[in-house]
């Protein structure tokens, strides 16, 4: 993150204009590895507390820096070193890059679905972004009013079918909402918050490779939850043990 943002001259809305163009947007192709000699990546703790302060930035409209942008395009441009990596949602109006506060090039390592499902290829996603870029940090962010989840509630209270690959990409939400559906009150958000927390425990049991850099402390895996009015982060749990 810039080491300017507290005091830059720009406000959020030439930010998200810079975001617009694509300007901001967090490289996650398979880049080579950071470069050596860079310094070394913050801690499980570190990466989370970065995310806490700038999702407070967020909620708080404070000036967002758009120093340094062509120079940092070029210096990631041989090699990335995120500090987080975000599992969320698809949905248009959940950027990760924007709600943690204006993440700049390379910082953010970001895998997106219809309804933050923990897939093989979020697996694989993961497992290369731990292992191979030494990222500390995994988030999984589910949010409010999420189409996906909204589906899943339907299914499980309504019988609601739904054909093609968007029923077999909801039946992990279902089963969830189908266990948890005589409990009406605040329905969706709560199973959108135990589908989080559900990923973290796929990611753990299914990736023998993060399973294994989390017992060594060099990993966490944290659930959260997006509140689309407010803007603020949930964090669920620390840790989910494994």
């Amino acid at each position: 993150m810039c080491e300017a943002c507290e005091g830059g001259s720009w406000n959020r809305r030439g930010f998200l204009r810079l975001a617009g163009t694509g300007v901001l947007t967090a490289t996650a192709g398979m880049a080579a590895p950071a470069l050596a000699g860079e310094d070394p990546p913050p801690s499980p703790d570190e990466a989370l507390d970065r995310l806490i302060k700038g999702n407070k930035r967020f909620i708080q409209d404070a000036e967002a820096c758009a120093a340094g942008f062509i120079d940092r395009r070029a210096e990631v441009a041989k090699g990335q070193k995120p500090w987080a990596i975000v599992l969320t949602c698809s949905d248009s109006r959940v950027v990760p890059e924007l709600i943690f506060g204006g993440v700049t090039l390379g910082e953010m390592f970001v895998a997106r679905n219809a309804g933050n499902v923990v897939d093989t290829d979020v697996l694989g996603t993961i497992e290369y972004g731990t292992e191979h870029l030494h990222v500390p940090l995994v988030v999984v962010m589910a949010h409010k009013r999420c189409g996906a989840v909204a589906a899943a509630c339907d299914a499980a209270l309504k019988g609601t079918k739904f054909e093609g690959n968007i029923g077999r990409m909801i039946e992990g939400i279902a089963e969830i909402a189908v266990k948890d559906k005589d409990r009406r009150e605040g329905f969706p958000e709560r199973i959108a918050r135990s589908h989080a927390i559900r990923g973290v425990k796929r990611i753990l049991m299914e990736s023998e490779p993060v399973g294994h850099l989390v017992h060594a402390g060099r990993v966490k895996v944290v659930p959260a939850y997006y509140d689309l009015d407010s803007g603020a982060v949930e964090f669920l749990n620390q840790t989910i043990p494994g």
